[in-house]
C-alpha cells in the first residue's frame, strides 16, 4: 500500500468536476468517463456476472453512462452514487431522456457513508474513480458492507504501479486532484482483510499507456482550439502539460490501471 497522499478532500474533487475538469473528461473519454469506454463496462460485467436479475451499485457513477449501458445491455437495475452536484443532475436529465428512469436511479451521497442499508446489493462496480477517494480501507469497507452475502465486487482503477520521487508523483496527483492512487496488491489485501475471497486482479497497465497517449493526441489536434476557445491559453497549457506528464509516466510503467473482482 501506497504512503504518497496530497492533502486532497471530497470538496476539491466535487469543484473540479462541477466545472470545466468535468467537461474536459467527457470530450476526451466519453460519457463513460473510464478508459476504454463500453467495451470496458461489458468485460466488467462479464466479469461480475451481471444479468436480468442483478441489482448494482456504481460507486462514482459520474454522468451516469455506464448505468445506462449496464440497465439498457443486461435488463438489471442500477443505483448510481456520486458526490458531484453536477454531474449528479445530468446523470439522472440524460437516463429520463434515454426511457430508462424505471431501471436506473441516483443517490447524491460520499461514498465512505454510504446512504444504503447492509446487504443491499449484488454487485459493487466502480470504473477508475476510486482513485479519487480519500480513504481506500473505508471504501472497500462500505461496499462490503452493502454487498449481499455472495455478492461481487467488481472494479477498475488508475493505480502506482512502479516507484516515483516526490518530483514525480505530487504533480501527477495535483494535475488529477488525487489524494492518493493505490497498488493492485493493496486494493487486493484491502479486500481480503475485510473479508471478500478475490477471483481475479489483472494488470491492465500497457492499455492504459496507449489510451492516456489517444488523450493527449485529442488535446494537442481535434479539441485544441476548443479549450483555447472556451478556456484560454493558461487552461490548455494546464491540461497538455498535465496529461503529457501522464504519458511519460505510464510509457515508463510508474502508473497504471487494474481490474479486481472479489467476492463476498
Amino acid at each position: 500500500m501506497t504512503g504518497k497522499r496530497l492533502d486532497v478532500t471530497i470538496g476539491n474533487v466535487t469543484e473540479v468536476y462541477d466545472g470545466p475538469g468535468g467537461i474536459l473528461w467527457e470530450m476526451l473519454m466519453g460519457e463513460q468517463i473510464h478508459v476504454g469506454g463500453e467495451k470496458e463496462t461489458v468485460i466488467l460485467a462479464q466479469k461480475a456476472g451481471v444479468n436480468a436479475d442483478s441489482h448494482i451499485l456504481d460507486v462514482c457513477s459520474a454522468l451516469g453512462g455506464p448505468a445506462r449501458h449496464l440497465a439498457q445491455t443486461y435488463g438489471c437495475r442500477v443505483t448510481g452514487l456520486d458526490a458531484t452536484q453536477r454531474m449528479h443532475r445530468e446523470a439522472i436529465s440524460r437516463t429520463k431522456q434515454a426511457g430508462l428512469d424505471d431501471k436506473v436511479e441516483f443517490k447524491l451521497g460520499n461514498a465512505l457513508d454510504m446512504p444504503f442499508r447492509a446487504n443491499t446489493f449484488d454487485v459493487v462496480w466502480g470504473q477508475d474513480a476510486w482513485c479519487y477517494i480519500t480513504d481506500k480501507k473505508r471504501l472497500i469497507e462500505e461496499c462490503i458492507r452493502v454487498l449481499k452475502p455472495g455478492g461481487v465486487l467488481a472494479f477498475t482503477d488508475w493505480l502506482e504501479t512502479g516507484s516515483m520521487s516526490n518530483d514525480e508523483w505530487q504533480p501527477l496527483y495535483t494535475f488529477m486532484v488525487f489524494p492518493y492512487m493505490e497498488t493492485l496488491e493493496g486494493y487486493a489485501i484491502l479486500a481480503e482483510n475485510a473479508g471478500l475471497k478475490v477471483i481475479e486482479r489483472e494488470d491492465l497497465t500497457p492499455d492504459f499507456a496507449s489510451n492516456v497517449q489517444i488523450y493527449l493526441d485529442k488535446v494537442q489536434n481535434e479539441f485544441r482550439q476548443g479549450i483555447l476557445d472556451n478556456y484560454g491559453q493558461d487552461m490548455y497549457d494546464d491540461v497538455e502539460g498535465g496529461i503529457t506528464l501522464w504519458r511519460n509516466a505510464s510509457a515508463a510503467g510508474k502508473v497504471g490501471r487494474g481490474r479486481l473482482i472479489a467476492r463476498k
